[in-house]
C-alpha cells in the first residue's frame, strides 16, 4: 500500500520551533484517530524554513489532508 507524505512550511525565524511544536499536535491526531502508521517528523531546511511532516496511509490521506489542511504531500519512500 503506498504511503503519503503530508507536509506542512513554516518560514521565518521562528520556523524551527514552530515545526517542532506542529509534529506534537500530529501525534496527538495520530493517537485520537488511532491511525495506523505513526511516522512523523521536522527538518530544518535553513534558519529561516523549516517542515514538519506525517505519513499516512493513501485510504486515509483524503480524510486526514480535509482535517489538517497540509501545505503538500509527496509518495513516501521510506
Amino acid at each position: 500500500m503506498r504511503k503519503i507524505k503530508l507536509i506542512w512550511d513554516f518560514r521565518g525565524p521562528a520556523a524551527a520551533k514552530t515545526a517542532e511544536h506542529h509534529e506534537k499536535h500530529l501525534k496527538e491526531f495520530i493517537a485520537i484517530e488511532r491511525l495506523p502508521l505513526d511516522i512523523t517528523g521536522f527538518d530544518i531546511i535553513n534558519e529561516m524554513h523549516a517542515t514538519a511532516f506525517m505519513v499516512v496511509e493513501e485510504p486515509q490521506m483524503i480524510t486526514v489532508r480535509d482535517a489538517l489542511k497540509p501545505h503538500r504531500g509527496e509518495v513516501y519512500e521510506g
